[in-house]
């Protein structure tokens, strides 16, 4: 599967490491973050149903699974000049939030400097 999405690839399902096509052929997914569990594996399935028949939102509101889990993130993971968590919704809310705090820490400037590491 490409990268350039020329010929876009209309998939319908997935089960374990494969996605399914409208034609049923099967790929082996090696692009999406289900590396560990793969797709539709039945505890995250479950997991899941049992989740949203609670509370199905995002992170804009707080709830106190949240806030545990930054408090064991803060303390067990993270060294002690690190105390701050924020939970983003995706990778390019994540990306925004961290340029706008680069940005707070350098003074307002608008030169950012990413180093791949």
């Amino acid at each position: 599967v490409s990268y350039s999405n020329s010929n876009p690839l209309m998939v319908m399902k997935g089960q374990g490491a494969r996605l399914m096509d409208e034609n049923g052929t099967s790929y082996l997914d090696t692009r999406n973050n289900v590396c560990h569990l793969g797709h539709c594996h039945p505890a995250v399935v479950r997991a899941v149903q049992e989740q949203v028949a609670i509370l199905n939102t995002n992170t804009r509101y707080l709830h106190p699974h949240m806030v545990q889990l930054a408090e064991q993130l803060v303390t067990r993971h993270f060294p002690p000049n690190l105390c701050k968590v924020f939970f983003c919704n995706s990778g390019s809310e994540a990306n925004d939030l961290a340029l706008r705090l680069a940005r707070a820490y350098s003074g307002g400037s608008n030169n950012t400097i990413v180093v791949q590491g």
